[in-house]
């Protein structure tokens, strides 16, 4: 399940695990004008932990999921 909030700032997009009996804690993902960042709860800790994302980050990192195993560059035309 999830959940999408149109905030001022920020699109807030909300992960929640209902996949069985270890449940994780949800997370949040909140996309700004520059940047993303992807929020859970340590459960350990009960403290927030963020992380991030650059938006070239993101970009390398939506086009990692379909990739074999390696190492690659993008090239700047491939934006």
């Amino acid at each position: 399940m999830f959940t999408i909030e149109h905030e001022f700032d920020a699109t807030v997009v909300t992960l929640v695990d209902e996949a069985g009996p270890h449940l994780t804690e949800d997370v949040v993902i909140s996309a700004f004008d520059d940047c993303v960042t992807v929020t859970q709860v340590d459960s350990r800790t009960d403290m927030p932990v963020t992380i991030t994302l650059s938006l070239s980050q993101l970009r390398d990192l939506s086009m990692a999921l379909d990739l074999p195993e390696g190492s690659y560059r993008l090239r700047k035309d491939e934006t």
